[in-house]
C-alpha cells in the first residue's frame, strides 16, 4: 500500500523540523537546506553527464555528504544532540582535498582565471560550484547553529567542484575558456 505524498501540513507556509519545531517556510534553516537539496540534483546531473568512473564514484559520495548536511540542517538545533542523525567528518573534507590534489597532478596549471564554459558537462560542474558557494553562505547566515565541519566541507566541495570542472575539460580535450580582461 502506497502512501501519499502530500500531507496539506505546510498548506499556510511553514514547515516542521526534524524534532517537531514548526517554522516559516522562509526560515534561514529551510532556505539552507532547500539549497543543500537544489545542489545535490546539480552534483547527480553531473554525475549522469561525466564518464570517469573515480569522479563518479566521490560524486555518489558527495550526494550522500549532502544528505547527511541536509539532514543536520533540518533539525531543531536544540533537539539534534538527543537524535540519531548523521555525522559529517573531517575526513569527508579530506578525502575532498585528496581529489583535489589527484587532480590537480593531471592538469595542466592554471595561468589565468577561466571562463564557465566550452562543454555543457563543465558548464554543469560550474553551476553546481555556484549553487555550493550559495549554500555556504546561507549556512553562514545560520551562524553557530551550523557546525563548522559543514562549513569546511562546503567550502572545499566548491573548490573540488572548480577543479573538476578543469579535469573533465582536459579528458575531454575541451580548451578553458581563459579570462581576458577588457583594459
Amino acid at each position: 500500500m502506497s502512501s501519499k505524498i502530500y500531507t496539506k501540513t505546510g498548506d499556510k507556509g511553514t514547515t516542521s523540523l526534524i524534532g517537531g519545531t514548526k517554522v516559516p517556510k522562509s526560515h534561514l534553516r529551510i532556505e539552507a537546506y532547500g539549497t543543500v537539496d537544489e545542489l545535490n540534483s546539480h552534483i547527480g546531473l553531473c554525475k549522469d553527464l561525466i564518464n570517469d568512473k573515480p569522479a563518479n564514484s566521490i560524486l555518489r559520495e558527495i550526494q550522500d555528504r549532502l544528505f547527511t548536511i541536509g539532514s543536520s540542517l533540518a533539525c531543531d538545533p536544540v533537539k539534534e544532540p538527543k537524535m540519531k542523525i548523521p555525522d559529517l567528518k573531517e575526513e569527508d573534507v579530506i578525502l575532498l582535498e585528496k581529489e583535489i590534489d589527484r587532480m590537480n597532478e593531471i592538469i595542466p596549471p592554471m595561468k589565468s582565471f577561466v571562463l564557465p564554459g566550452g562543454h555543457p558537462t563543465v558548464s554543469h560542474l560550474h553551476i553546481a560550484r555556484c549553487v555550493c558557494r550559495r549554500a555556504e553562505r546561507c549556512c553562514v547566515r545560520l551562524g553557530e547553529e551550523t557546525d563548522a565541519v559543514i562549513l569546511k566541507y562546503l567550502n572545499r566541495l566548491s573548490d573540488y567542484l572548480f577543479v573538476l570542472s578543469r579535469y573533465i575539460s582536459n579528458l575531454l580535450n575541451v580548451a578553458e575558456i581563459p579570462w581576458k580582461p577588457r583594459v
